[in-house]
């Protein structure tokens, strides 16, 4: 019997196989554009059988833009266009007002955001335009202590702040934390039970392992975490969270926690075993990713990623628990033939 991708999702979420695997897909505007050429113009995600659909409160507040093209986020963190060599490009952070705080006045008298600058009444109605798909709100940059404050106040400032607990540094974090939690919890409340996940996200390894201390994951991330894992409960809804790197040796610690989705898993890192994690947390902790961004969908041939798709469909994804999709956004210059690959895999069908 073929499943609404709503029941597709759940069903794996409740750890038994769905009709077929569900599928989530992270693109860069290159890849986009290059799949809805392929596509004849049609929708993207559709035509790769991605069973997710993102919903969420209208922002009200005007967007600011100076006259050489920098643009700023709601913290006042301007950003400018870089290109890269494989031809695409990313927004960098270019202004970091954050940088400047050096005070607990400075922090007090900053022109911070509010929950309050968007309009939560949509959020319902939007529910019931993708009623069908699992649908999902925040996304990767919630909490997103590290990365988020760093886009502000420059990565090894951060990082020393949670290192020393500078009073600074961490009011400058509950402020992001405090933002972004209400403004998930009235998104939850508008959404009237309709929302399946709540996604968030956080850096906590590199390529070679954690990225703090296990004092510091436990002093300040771990408690932030729970926060938003536990709102999500609240209201009827899964936490999936986001991470980079490898991320092994905090796995133990996410699912006592209760997370229920580990997002964008990356099978790159030494500790990243794909068969040994995936014994680790099988029936605790559904895993989301795994399909090479690093190499095999850039740099191999086409039937290496089939292959690669094939041992995620016929090994991790049984019993459920499992979400197919690429470990990251799939980079510009990848080749569009590898893309369709893992998806034809994925879906059984040609593309």
């Amino acid at each position: 019997m073929t499943m609404t991708s709503k029941e597709r999702v759940l069903t794996s979420l409740n750890w038994q196989e769905p009709d077929r695997v569900p599928i989530h897909a992270y693109l860069t505007p290159e890849i986009h554009d290059l799949l809805q050429s392929h596509f004849g113009g049609r929708d993207v995600m559709e035509c790769l059988g991605v069973d997710f659909r993102g919903v969420g409160a209208t922002w009200l507040r005007p967007e600011r833009k100076d006259p050489d093209g920098t643009s700023y986020d709601e913290w006042g963190v301007g950003y400018r266009e870089v290109q890269h060599e494989a031809g695409g490009s990313y927004w960098e952070a270019a202004i970091l007002p954050l940088a400047d705080l050096k005070t607990m006045d400075q922090v007090r008298a900053y022109p911070w955001p509010s929950a309050d600058d968007f309009d939560y009444s949509v959020v319902e109605q939007q529910c019931d335009a993708v009623k069908d798909f699992a649908v999902c709100i925040g996304g990767a940059g919630l909490p997103d202590i590290l990365n988020g404050v760093s886009r502000g106040r420059g990565m090894e400032t951060v990082m020393m702040d949670i290192a020393t607990r500078d009073e600074v540094g961490l009011a400058i974090i509950e402020r992001r934390v405090e933002y972004y939690y209400e403004h998930m919890r009235r998104t939850l409340e508008a959404g009237r039970g309709k929302i399946d996940i709540l996604c968030m996200g956080e850096d906590m390894g590199n390529q070679n392992g954690r990225m703090f201390s296990p004092r510091d994951f436990t002093d300040v991330f771990r408690p932030v975490l729970q926060r938003f894992i536990d709102l999500a409960h609240r209201h009827g809804a899964r936490a999936m969270c986001h991470a980079c790197g490898d991320t092994h040796e905090i796995m133990p610690d996410l699912m006592d926690m209760g997370l229920d989705i580990l997002d964008a898993m990356q099978p790159e890192p030494r500790g990243m075993d794909v068969e040994k994690i995936r014994k680790l947390c099988k029936g605790r902790m559904a895993f989301c990713g795994l399909i090479s961004t690093q190499d095999t969908l850039p740099f191999r041939s086409e039937a290496a990623c089939r292959a690669e798709a094939r041992h995620r469909l016929d090994v991790i994804a049984k019993g459920g628990g499992y979400i197919f999709s690429p470990a990251h956004c799939i980079q510009a210059g990848t080749p569009l033939e590898n893309v369709l690959a893992i998806y034809e895999e994925a879906l059984g069908r040609k593309l």
